[in-house]
């Protein structure tokens, strides 16, 4: 099991890196939900995870003239439907990045 849900999340994120968005939303659960750091209300529903899943990860950058970097840490849910390992929340922390 443990090795099955590691493949799952991997084959994800390559999806993700790629931009394979219909790849990546094969491993999304119907019933998804999300909440991040500074989010206000949780996002329900796989529409939202995948429209929301085409972007960029940086972990450096600039903003107004200045450079920062960033950390974070994420935590996955899966549920095992049909035989297949579904992502059915995530959950993002902005780390300090000391």
């Amino acid at each position: 099991m443990k090795e099955e849900i590691k493949a799952a999340t991997i084959n994800m994120w390559d999806a993700i890196e790629k931009g394979d968005i219909e790849r990546y939303a094969n491993y999304v659960h119907p019933d998804f939900t999300q909440f991040g750091e500074t989010d206000s209300v949780l996002l329900v529903g796989k529409a939202a995870e995948v429209n929301g899943a085409v972007f960029y990860w940086s972990d450096a950058g600039t903003t107004n003239g200045k450079a920062f970097k960033s950390r974070g840490k994420s935590t996955r849910i899966f549920v095992k439907e049909n035989g297949k390992w579904l992502c059915i929340h995530g959950h993002y922390t902005l780390l300090s990045s000391d």
